[in-house]
């Protein structure tokens, strides 16, 4: 080997050394679904940055398999709770989201909602028992001597297990119900005269009563929260703690929000410096399809083809809805790949052709790609802006028909209703955003935001956790808010004060004045009845 070739391995090999050497090491909370999807990406860039990356898995999981191949560890841990508790726990929720709620008063609503949230939070505590209430687990993760927690709070608890291990932590989130997360524990401001609600379906530019009902839809919100979710929470920390602990309190601890939404798909809004912006995370330029795939693709001409998805926790949907769908689908000029794991409907047409999974990114990405038919869902959704694909949103529950009106505002998508809508709607809807020029215009302006950024959303994300490491923290970041009390923070003593300073005032005016007026009365008095007495 010569010289100069010995030389440049040295000066790899000392690289990687170093590398290595500064390499942190990761605990993960365990996640599920899109979250799961969107907190991927990030861990295998840390990992390829040289950190050592620990997941936590749970025994009963829909999406995180410990057995895949992956190029980071797990930490398993028991639950009481069997898949089948927790498929038949989502069935009762997407039957009541998808099917009951249109056909429901508000009032029947959040009756059913709260029960949902309710049974919601006893599971989540039954996962989180395996964590803290596990004297192995909290003995494994104490000897691993982690340098930060990265958490999705979609699942709680991992703001107590980054307490009582002393480490800091990093929220991944895309946001939590009337952003009751980040408003009351994280201090992120949101005036609800132009900040609307998260899941309200309202946008930014609000008239009188959509403000009023927004203002009341905040509150409402956090009346339900509170009352289902802290109230248990609360009991549930101060039982582990051993003394009384707001959940709430534990959860503003964390150093660093990284928020995945943007302005491309978000409306502007007010926010601090440990809150960063990074949605878009997954999205990636496209593959190339498999062969059959691309054939079939290619197959379509000038009129494209359309990419048709519910998600990948909807397996299939009613007999009637998908031949509805299906009779829509066989009325556009285009080829459609149909993601769909349910019977084939009577009615599929020729140009239709199902899959039981896609290269989603990879199509949207393709040149063919007229339009993207979604449940709403954020990863999706991003995907679709990514590559600057109008949409036709068929919304089913929890943030999708939050997302899909945030579309529609954006001016690149139609939102139908799978409850109401017929097979005309659905091919009016597909033939609209793909023949009316606005709805590709728009969504290309938006694909030119989500790119033109100073750094990736992945990068950022992943600087803001080797930031958090690399300080020990990042409680500089956090607003001295978190200390005062909701009356201080909303100047309330300093308005009373004011206020009693100007009533003082006021009183000493008046008497001074009836003061000067007796004295000056009194001598015109005195005056009068001396003349008189002369």
């Amino acid at each position: 080997m010569k010289l100069g070739e010995r030389l440049s391995v040295c000066v790899l090999m000392v690289l990687c050394v170093t590398w290595s050497a500064n390499g942190g090491n990761i605990l993960v909370w365990y996640t599920e679904g899109s979250h799961w999807i969107n907190m991927k990406p990030v861990l295998e860039t840390l990992v390829d940055r040289g950190h050592q990356v620990t997941v936590l898995v749970p025994s009963t999981s829909m999406f995180m398999n410990k057995s895949e191949p992956s190029r980071f560890s797990y930490e398993p841990f028991n639950v009481s709770i069997s898949m089948e508790e927790m498929e038949g726990f989502m069935e009762r929720f997407f039957h009541f989201s998808m099917y009951e709620m249109d056909h429901m008063s508000y009032l029947q609503i959040y009756i059913k909602f709260m029960d949902i949230m309710t049974d919601n939070l006893l599971y989540s505590l039954k996962y989180l028992d395996g964590v803290v209430k596990s004297d192995t687990i909290m003995k494994r993760l104490k000897e691993g001597k982690y340098d930060l927690l990265l958490s999705d709070p979609v699942f709680p608890g991992s703001d107590l297990t980054a307490d009582i291990l002393g480490i800091p932590l990093v929220f991944s989130l895309r946001f939590s119900m009337a952003h009751n997360w980040e408003r009351m524990c994280g201090q992120v401001p949101a005036p609800p005269s132009f900040v609307p609600g998260a899941m309200s379906k309202l946008t930014d530019k609000m008239d009188f009563l959509e403000r009023v009902w927004n203002f009341l839809f905040y509150a409402l919100q956090d009346a339900v929260i509170d009352y289902i979710s802290w109230n248990g929470l609360d009991k549930y920390y101060s039982e582990v703690k051993g003394k009384p602990t707001s959940a709430c309190e534990m959860m503003s601890r964390a150093d660093i929000w990284l928020m995945r939404t943007y302005w491309d798909f978000d409306f502007p809004r007010p926010f601090l410096p440990n809150v960063k912006f990074v949605g878009g995370i997954h999205c990636r330029p496209a593959k190339s399809l498999p062969k059959d795939m691309e054939k079939f693709v290619q197959s379509s001409g000038d009129a494209g083809i359309v990419v048709f998805t519910l998600g990948s926790l909807i397996k299939n949907i009613t007999t009637e809805k998908a031949n509805m769908i299906a009779s829509a689908l066989a009325q556009i000029p285009q080829k459609v790949l149909w993601r769909y794991g349910g019977e084939k409907p009577k009615t599929l047409g020729a140009n239709t052709r199902m899959y039981d999974w896609i290269p989603q990114n990879d199509l949207l990405g393709h040149p063919k790609t007229r339009a993207f038919i979604t449940h709403g869902g954020t990863n999706g959704i991003y995907e679709a802006i990514y590559h600057g694909v109008p949409m036709v949103g068929i919304p089913l529950f929890g943030d999708q028909p939050d997302n899909m009106v945030h579309m529609k505002a954006k001016g690149v998508a139609i939102i139908a209703d799978l409850n109401f809508m017929n097979t005309e709607d659905l091919r009016d809807a597909i033939n609209t955003v793909i023949n009316n020029n606005s709805y590709k215009e728009n969504a290309i302006r938006l694909s030119s935001i989500h790119h033109d950024r100073p750094v990736s959303p992945l990068d950022e994300s992943v600087f803001w956790v080797e930031f958090t490491m690399r300080n020990k923290g990042a409680q500089h970041l956090r607003v001295q808010a978190h200390e005062l009390t909701w009356y201080q923070y909303h100047s309330l003593d300093v308005l009373v004060f004011l206020l009693a300073m100007v009533l003082l005032l006021i009183i000493i005016f008046i008497k001074t004045c009836s003061f000067c007026l007796r004295l000056c009365c009194g001598r015109k008095g005195k005056t009068k009845r001396k003349r008189k007495a002369e």
